[in-house]
């Protein structure tokens, strides 16, 4: 079997990984942890060949989705706990040409992108925690490592361009004969503590309570029914990964909720996604 063999709802705040908190932090992020350690072993029963990861932290592209097309990355947690927690990571470029491809292919603007060295094959891009925290678990302290694909969403881009992107990714997985894993990479309200970086707003937790009836009902097509002007209010890092993974999957796949949990001034879900069939 190629193409698509496994997708995830997965967060990116650093409580997610247990090596990565402080003697102050060891409570937090309990339930995610054990989500997460769940989706690895649910990424790892799929044996995929390469990870796609949506992530909203790397490389942000005026009017454009970018794909990340160096060799490698490398990224660590240093802006936010004193734990070593580094991951270096293979990327698959020939994949990552076809996503690209395909992307632009359906009418949505897309770019390559790369850092540093000139010759991209030997360049090393800069690994953001949207991508490090999710590796984490699925696929980047494999032996051998699972390579991975990077793609940032546009958030100046319409709804429908993001399922039109989610459809071609999952078009370019099909014709890959690769088996493919889809990473959303979300953390959702950012609005939940007036002490927290963004202060208080309940769209936040109102944002996070419909995204998770959505996720319980396997109904992400109800995403196309959230106001733009409600999602930036509620601060959420995870609308457009969303609708690029409904996209993707369109109606063939099951979800299954495995977590939500506010353990600081942002939500954060957990849920996997398999074929129907």
């Amino acid at each position: 079997m190629s193409g698509l063999v496994f997708a995830a709802i997965a967060p990116h705040g650093h409580l997610a990984i247990p090596e990565a908190l402080s003697a102050a932090e060891r409570d937090l992020g309990g339930l995610t942890q054990a989500a997460m350690v769940e989706l690895g072993r649910r990424f790892d029963a799929a044996r995929p060949d390469v990870s796609i990861i949506l992530t909203p932290h790397n490389v942000h592209v005026e009017g454009a989705m970018a794909v990340v097309m160096a060799g490698k990355l490398h990224g660590s947690l240093s802006d936010w706990t004193q734990e070593p927690i580094a991951l270096t990571a293979r990327t698959d470029r020939e994949f990552g040409r076809a996503a690209l491809d395909a992307i632009n292919g359906a009418g949505v603007p897309a770019v390559g992108i790369s850092y540093g060295g000139n010759d991209q094959p030997t360049a090393t891009a800069i690994m953001d925690w949207g991508v490090l925290i999710p590796l984490w678990f699925m696929g980047g302290r494999a032996t051998p490592q699972v390579p991975t694909v990077v793609i940032s969403p546009a958030r100046d881009r319409s709804l429908d361009d993001h399922l039109i992107a989610g459809r071609a990714l999952a078009g370019a997985a099909a014709a890959s004969g690769k088996r493919v894993a889809l990473i959303a990479s979300c953390d959702h309200g950012h609005g939940h503590l007036a002490s927290g970086p963004y202060g208080f707003d309940p769209a936040s937790a109102d944002y996070d309570q419909r995204v998770t009836e959505i996720v319980k009902a396997n109904d992400l097509g109800k995403l196309r029914e959230f106001d733009p002007a409600f999602v930036s209010q509620a601060k959420a890092d995870s609308f457009w990964q969303m609708l690029m993974l409904h996209g993707a999957l369109g109606d063939g796949w099951r979800g299954e909720f495995l977590s939500y949990e506010v353990p600081t001034y942002f939500g954060m879900l957990c849920a996997a996604y398999e074929p129907v069939g």
